[in-house]
């Protein structure tokens, strides 16, 4: 399966750019939230999952390009919600991961329900599908993606998650051992990241 695709920008499409690699050109769906920080005749390199639909009674594959690996795993998770295909889960990121996730997390059923392709009877369907388990989502932030280094252990697990939705190092560390002050029993890298977005939500809503 093709993970990723570095090469130049040909063309920018509705939903879709074409890219060529090494003069060979692939057709790539791209979200809207993703399309915009793209441009005509740069370089970019991709994060892409693959998937077969079928067209005419036949079946075709059809690649799908992020900015990075966070973007491609919520939108996996989108696509085991039933009745969400890969056409819907593209329309449904016309927004950041980090909005979507926010609303799952806080079931608004209206925000869900005005996406593309999602009514309020998908929407609900997401909510109980998802609810509670997109706080990493939650937590992306934009910018411009970095290289990063793999760790092992919970909290260094954390720090590389919190590194690839565009934390800076110190503002991540500090947020993981905060994490583990107040919930010295985490097991998990999902725990301290569940603290840490707890923590932004208050925040937010103290505003």
């Amino acid at each position: 399966m093709i993970s990723r695709l570095k090469g130049k920008i040909e063309e920018i499409l509705e939903n879709k750019i074409i890219l060529n690699v090494n003069d060979i050109s692939y057709e790539i769906l791209v979200p809207d939230s993703v399309l915009q920080s793209l441009t005509k005749d740069d370089d970019a390199l991709l994060i892409t999952t693959h998937f077969y639909q079928t067209e005419a009674n036949r079946m075709v594959p059809v690649l799908v390009g992020f900015r990075n690996e966070v973007e491609r795993e919520f939108f996996e998770q989108l696509m085991k919600v039933s009745g969400i295909g890969v056409k819907v889960a593209i329309k449904v990121l016309k927004y950041p991961v980090s909005h979507v996730a926010i609303a799952i997390d806080r079931a608004d059923e209206k925000f869900l329900s005005s996406l593309p392709g999602i009514g309020i009877q998908k929407a609900r369907l997401i909510i109980a599908k998802l609810q509670g388990k997109v706080a990493k989502y939650a937590l992306v932030q934009e910018g411009e993606k970095k290289n990063i280094v793999s760790f092992v252990g919970i909290e260094e697990e954390a720090l590389e998650i919190l590194l690839r939705l565009q934390y800076k190092k110190k503002e991540a560390e500090d947020m993981i051992q905060k994490a583990l002050i107040r919930n010295p029993g985490a097991q998990e890298a999902e725990d301290i990241l569940n603290e840490i977005y707890k923590v932004k939500i208050s925040q937010n809503g103290d505003r």
